[in-house]
């Protein structure tokens, strides 16, 4: 073992034992002896265990556990830290400017225990809650941990969309005009993940002197080049010939088991040569299916929707304000709604079980109604509708008495705890919840955050039934860390008539236009406008609230 790697073991234990408060000395110590051994020149693995020990700063124990390392390739002492300390929580304190202390505090105060859980409580302002963060710090941390990210080979689209965009743009710019410079590949289905950006382009040549004035690590790859944009996501450029533009597009474009599944279809019919997109289909006699629907084989077996628009939303439903963990007040959300052109917004606080995000008692309920009813007065025609976003207990309740939660118009109901149970108990909680005549709407159905938490186990089937039966609206979580619903439901739920809500869960104004990223997820399942819900107008939206 090299020097290297010793050194960086002591870092490590002295990271993770400030984590834990141990002896700050202790600390100190570890910490010494790793900016000792980075710089030390001999080779401690050839060095007399004496010899280690006499090092300044070194001494008896910690050469002990130098010849640990080095026998063994462990420390005793690490590894023990190592099992106290949940992976995602170790992995945090990999992240530039974000030491143990801080580490420690998100961790035993929020339960936060890996990165994409710490994105997401950013983008709820959880941390502006904790000691030692203000807005500057919480902001300066998305950015060091969506850097990480993207060390990690896998984003988000969320995160890559204006950089892709960007990109396309440049090509367009620095190509002759009748050069065709398109999206091609996952991130042209709107996946909700990526590994890298990928562009195709209708050009006999395409040479590295074009690209470097927006792509660095230029390198040859099969049918074009690979870089990294100035943003650091890897890029991947295919070249084709123009006159087989379509074709290169159709295929780059579907994903491996649609593909597969569209050319069992047609054995034996040539789709190579096709300048146009449109003329696969037209050449097999289908209608032009959107990219968004290329992900899964079972979208050619349905008829071909007129997907939504997100024009076509016409309400914000799901937004926090100051009363709970929002970043503005009710009256900015509002206006900013309405300012967006949406017509009607449904103010969904987090209630009283959430005392993580300052969570609405009776009393404040009742106080922000009040504010509610005089907003409603001054902004007409625009709407507020009264709602809550209110904790499913463990047994499936909700947490407000029946006389408060007969009050709210709109109560969407969600998991926010106790998240670990298997899928027969989980189910069982959710579906009570459903019938609770009070629910209007099921939030985040699993609780999901990509790239970071699996959703907890779900009969869907199951559930989408009891929303079926109970009148109850499914959310389509369109934080772009959530995207729950999964798309890949959202067929059987239209096929059971259930509403979809694409809800942007904004705890700030900006956070509205997430509602963009909901409606991508949607198309991917299919969704139309007759089958949204915040699709309806004011009046009918109105109106299916009056029906609770």
């Amino acid at each position: 073992m090299d020097n290297k790697p010793i050194a960086k073991a002591f870092q490590f234990l002295g990271e993770l034992m400030e984590l834990h408060e141990e002896n700050p000395f202790k600390v100190r110590s570890y910490q010494n002896a790793y900016m000792t051994l980075r710089k030390w020149e001999q080779p401690l693995g050839e060095m007399p265990l004496e010899e280690i020990e006499a090092i300044k700063g070194v001494g008896k124990a910690i050469a002990g556990k130098i010849k640990e390392l080095l026998d063994s390739g462990q420390m005793q002492t690490l590894e023990k830290y190592k099992a106290q300390t949940p992976e995602g929580v170790q992995e945090m304190l990999q992240i530039k400017g974000f030491g143990p202390k801080k580490v420690r505090t998100v961790w035993k105060d929020l339960g936060v225990e890996t990165i994409g859980e710490l994105l997401y409580a950013i983008n709820e302002n959880r941390l502006l809650e904790l000691k030692g963060f203000g807005k500057k710090t919480q902001e300066d941390l998305r950015q060091q941990l969506e850097y990480y990210r993207l060390s990690k080979d896998k984003f988000l689209y969320a995160t890559a969309e204006n950089e892709a965009l960007a990109l396309v743009k440049a090509l367009q710019t620095a190509l002759p005009p009748s050069v065709k410079v398109e999206w091609t590949g996952a991130i042209r289905r709107r996946e909700l993940v990526l590994e890298s950006i990928e562009v195709l382009v209708g050009t006999a040549d395409l040479s590295p002197s074009e690209l470097g004035a927006f792509l660095t690590e230029i390198q040859p790859a099969a049918g074009g080049w690979r870089g990294v944009s100035p943003s650091g996501f890897p890029v991947r450029l295919h070249v084709c010939q123009p006159d087989e533009f379509g074709s290169k597009q159709f295929r780059r474009s579907a994903a491996p088991s649609f593909l597969e599944a569209f050319l069992s279809r047609f054995p034996g019919q040539d789709f190579k040569g096709l300048a146009e997109e449109t003329a696969v289909f037209e050449r097999a006699g289908l209608p032009y299916l959107a990219p968004e629907l290329r992900s899964a084989p079972d979208a050619l077996s349905r008829a071909i929707p007129e997907l939504l628009d997100e024009e076509d939303i016409r309400g914000v439903v799901h937004a926090h304000s100051t009363y709970s963990d929002g970043l503005h007040a009710l009256q900015e959300m509002a206006e900013s709604a309405r300012n967006a052109g949406f017509a009607y917004l449904v103010i969904t606080d987090h209630s009283k079980s959430a005392f993580y995000a300052n969570g609405l008692s009776t009393e404040r309920v009742l106080a922000q109604m009040a504010e509610i009813e005089a907003l409603n007065a001054a902004m007409a025609p625009f709407r507020i509708f009264k709602g809550i976003e209110s904790d499913i207990l463990a047994d499936g309740s909700l947490d407000y008495p029946e006389e408060i939660l007969a009050q709210f118009e709109v109560v969407i109901a969600s998991v926010h705890s106790n998240l670990k149970m298997d899928e027969a108990k989980a189910t069982a909680r959710i579906i009570r919840a459903i019938e609770n005549p009070h629910t209007r709407i099921l939030g985040h159905p699993t609780g999901r955050l990509l790239l970071s938490r699996p959703g907890y186990p779900l009969d869907h089937r199951a559930v989408i039934d009891a929303c079926a039966a109970n009148g109850v609206a499914i959310e389509l979580n369109a934080n772009p860390y959530r995207l729950d619903l999964d798309w890949a439901w959202i067929p059987y739920a239209i096929e059971k008539q259930v509403w979809i809500s694409i809800n942007p869960d904004a705890h700030s104004r900006e956070g509205i236009r997430d509602i963009h990223f909901g409606v991508l997820a949607a198309r991917k399942g299919g969704l139309e406008k007759s089958r949204c819900l915040n699709a309806m107008d004011l009046e009918s939206f109105a109106e299916w609230v009056g029906k609770a």
